[in-house]
């Protein structure tokens, strides 16, 4: 059976520190990393790692982010033939900041994710009519989950 997972692709820009600064404080940090996340994009390659035929509907940006993106879809095996890229706009960006105590601090930039229209739920209904269960979440417009529930 084939998944269809429709959402959100995300980078994660994430920093460690000792305490949240306060307002207008700047502070060293103790490590740093970048991820690929997103909860649509997470859940494909759950999907995927678990031996399941995943195609990845969702939009990346036209940045160095939307292409690193592609290339962890493509290193899991999920299949790609849905993923749009949103020309003149950025990736998804999370930056999460997370104290000593793993209090963390979110903020995010949807970027591509709110791209992803009605429009391409329908234009891809024929790919989307092979699959027997569809993966949703709630990071791409509520507009474009409800065309893919329709």
């Amino acid at each position: 059976m084939k998944i269809a997972v429709i959402g959100s692709t995300m980078m994660d820009i994430v920093s460690y520190i000792d305490e949240m600064p306060q307002a207008g404080e700047t502070r060293r940090v103790n490590g740093f990393h970048i991820a690929s996340g997103g909860k649509g994009a997470n859940q494909a390659i759950a999907a995927a790692k678990l031996g399941a035929d995943v195609v990845m509907m969702t939009a990346v940006g036209d940045d160095m982010f939307g292409e690193q993106s592609r290339r962890n879809f493509q290193a899991h095996h999920i299949d790609m033939s849905l993923v749009k890229t949103a020309e003149g706009t950025s990736n998804g960006i999370a930056t999460i900041v997370v104290d000593a105590t793993g209090q963390n601090r979110i903020l995010i930039n949807p970027g591509a994710n709110e791209k992803l229209s009605p429009a391409d739920i329908e234009a891809a209904g024929d790919e989307l009519s092979t699959c027997g269960l569809f993966v949703l979440q709630l990071e791409v417009p509520l507009e474009t989950v409800y065309a893919a529930i329709r």
